[in-house]
């Protein structure tokens, strides 16, 4: 049984909403569980400059935790002087998700930033980023084509992320905290919405798997990546 009573095959509750800030040229809330995300890209002329001159477009992302998104205080790591690597490497991946699913010569020579705010930690935040960050990234790409600065979608697939593991021993979706904490494996799932897979990352917490129990994870995040991109899509439409 797992903690929250759910099935193996299971996502916890999934919720949208667009629009949620006044500035940002995307923006949107994300609810995964009790895992809150607000998600917001920003568009700008420029590239960094080891592109300048290519004629491709950028997309890039930074991520980080509200002091209580947790359940003690975390100190700002404006604090500290420097992020932390955790926040670098999360950070770090959400960007390179994202651009998998982006045709940066459509894009042309731009920039999109997305920034992702964890307002609510409760397992699953760089996948709840990702597939926030990607509704943010569809906005602000529909206002560059609403106002003609681009005049083909660069957006060639919607990019989403959900969380597998080996809880108790079996195979169970989307981990909350409190089988993330317990998981004997923990793994993190970046698909396209074609089915193509970004990057998986797989560790072994507590126990070792084998190739059957990979498979079982591989199926059941298809699956909820699949219900994550209905949503997306729900929600831009």
């Amino acid at each position: 049984m797992r903690p929250s009573g759910r099935d193996l095959s299971e996502m916890r509750a999934v919720s949208i909403e667009t629009n949620v800030t006044k500035h940002a040229e995307g923006s949107c809330l994300i609810k995964i569980g009790d895992t809150h995300v607000l998600c917001t890209a920003s568009l700008e002329d420029r590239v960094p400059p080891f592109i300048k001159g290519s004629g491709l477009g950028w997309v890039t992302a930074e991520y980080g935790m509200l002091p209580r998104s947790t359940g003690s205080r975390m100190r700002r790591e404006a604090t500290t002087g420097k992020q932390g690597g955790r926040t670098v490497e999360i950070q770090r991946l959400i960007g390179r998700s994202l651009r998998a699913g982006v045709d940066r010569v459509a894009l042309g020579e731009r920039q999109i930033t997305v920034d992702c705010d964890v307002l609510q930690a409760d397992g699953g935040t760089r996948c709840a980023s990702i597939t926030g960050g990607w509704v943010a990234l569809r906005l602000a790409v529909n206002k560059l084509m609403k106002t003609g600065a681009i005049v083909t979608d660069p957006l060639i697939t919607p990019v989403a992320a959900v969380s597998c593991g080996l809880y108790a021993g079996q195979a169970v979706l989307d981990l909350d905290y409190a089988e993330d904490s317990e998981a004997g494996v923990d793994g993190n799932f970046i698909l396209r919405g074609d089915g193509r897979l970004i990057e998986v990352q797989m560790s072994a917490e507590g126990a070792t798997f084998d190739r059957k129990q990979m498979d079982q994870l591989m199926d059941l995040a298809e699956a909820g990546v699949a219900q994550l991109v209905a949503a997306q899509k729900a929600a831009v439409a």
